[in-house]
Formats: C-alpha cells, sequence, structure tokens
C-alpha cells in the first residue's frame, strides 16, 4: 500500500494533485527519542505518522513541562500545520517516543496545494479541526479537574499489566503540575493501598479503587 491511501482524505484527491504528492513527498525515519521539532525553529515539512508516535510538549523558562497532545500513526500535528498555516516558528517541541515514519510534504508543495486544491484545503482543516479540540481537552482538564482524577487516570491509562514505568516527574509532565503534588497524591493513593511504589515504577494494588476514582465515583 502506498503512503498516500492510508489517509482516505488523500488517496481521494484529483489524480494531479496525487502526483503532486507522490514525486514530491519523502518518507523520513526518525529514529526513538530524536527532537522532530522544537521552540524558533520553522517548520519544513507537514508530517503524516504513518507508524511511530511523537510526543509533543511545552517547557517553561523553569523548566517544567506538560505534555499537550501525542501524534500517533495516521495522524498530523495540529501545531505543525497552525505554523505553516500562520508562517510562524514553532512554540514547542515534539520527540519520538518511538521509531517514528512519515511522510514529509515540503513546504512549497503544501502552500501550492493549500491555494489549488479544495480537496486538500479540506483535508488540512478537517485533521486540523479534530486535533485542536485536543488541545482543548488538555486545557480543560489542567483547569477544571482534580488532580487525584486525573492521575487515577493516567495511572490506568500507561499501566501495562499492573506496572507504570513512570517517575513522579514524567507523571507530573503528562499532568502540566509539579513533581511534589504528585508525590503527595501518590504517597496518599499508597497510604489507601491502592498502588504500591518502587523507584521509576508504580504497581496497581487496587484496579477496580482507581477506576472508581477515574470515573468521578471514588
Amino acid at each position: 500500500m502506498a503512503w498516500i491511501d492510508r489517509f482516505d482524505g488523500l488517496a481521494r484527491l484529483d489524480p494531479a494533485v496525487v502526483a503532486t504528492l507522490t514525486s514530491r513527498t519523502r518518507v523520513v525515519t526518525v529514529p526513538k527519542g530524536s527532537v522532530v521539532f522544537g521552540p524558533g525553529h520553522a517548520p519544513e515539512n507537514m508530517l503524516l505518522l504513518l507508524t511511530g508516535t511523537v510526543r509533543v510538549q511545552k517547557i517553561s523558562d523553569t523548566g517544567r513541562e506538560i505534555v499537550l497532545y501525542r501524534v500517533r500513526a495516521g495522524e498530523s500535528c495540529v501545531l505543525t500545520t497552525a505554523c505553516l498555516l500562520a508562517h510562524e516558528d514553532y512554540s514547542a517541541e515534539g520527540v519520538a517516543e518511538t521509531d517514528v515514519e512519515a511522510a514529509a510534504i515540503p513546504r512549497g508543495v503544501f502552500d501550492d496545494l493549500i491555494a489549488r486544491s479544495d480537496a486538500f484545503r479540506q483535508f488540512v482543516f478537517d485533521t486540523y479541526s479534530r486535533r485542536i479540540t485536543d488541545l482543548f481537552v488538555v486545557i480543560e482538564e489542567v483547569a477544571f479537574r482534580r488532580m487525584d482524577i486525573r492521575l487515577a487516570q493516567k495511572l490506568l491509562e500507561l499501566a501495562a499489566g499492573d506496572t507504570v514505568r513512570a517517575t513522579h516527574q514524567n507523571l507530573a509532565s503528562e499532568l502540566g503540575t509539579a513533581r511534589e503534588v504528585v508525590s503527595r497524591q501518590l504517597a496518599e493513593f499508597q497510604r489507601r493501598g491502592w498502588i504500591a511504589q518502587s523507584r521509576g515504577t508504580v504497581e496497581i494494588a487496587d484496579d477496580m479503587a482507581l477506576q472508581r476514582l477515574a470515573s468521578g465515583s471514588g
């Protein structure tokens, strides 16, 4: 299967547009742990992920991190799209959480097709609108949802079996809060017998209790 066939909106483009995309787009690979993009740099390509996951995060002047969202196979990066449309530099960084393979549509091709192809423009804005909704969810959670509920949800989300391999700082970055806040809440979970902790690992001891809390009924 050609990479373009993995995206429904692109597979329906006019043959001439498809030919432009397939001839001028490169499929690139990025090793796990690499910085895909960073603040102060202008995007050179629109990236459509074919495999892997990219974590998009914001780091403050004091070094505090918050994970904004993740880009997974079959998706594009909303921040990259916004920067391409506005001709602005990145304000956050993207890090490859796994080995990544992506189709890189050059800025010139992106600008050209946005201007002349209604179908391509619709594809870009459809994917952009879906991803921007995810950002509003993050903002709502950080601003309004109780930290104990969010932490319970994150532990359940990250668990492989009954084990979460993450430091307190990792969890704080995921939740957009301070490490001390996470440490206090984990200590309370442990006091209740819901988890057990060791260095870099959280073992879930009472899955049902965390699920009740995560659903807002705990």
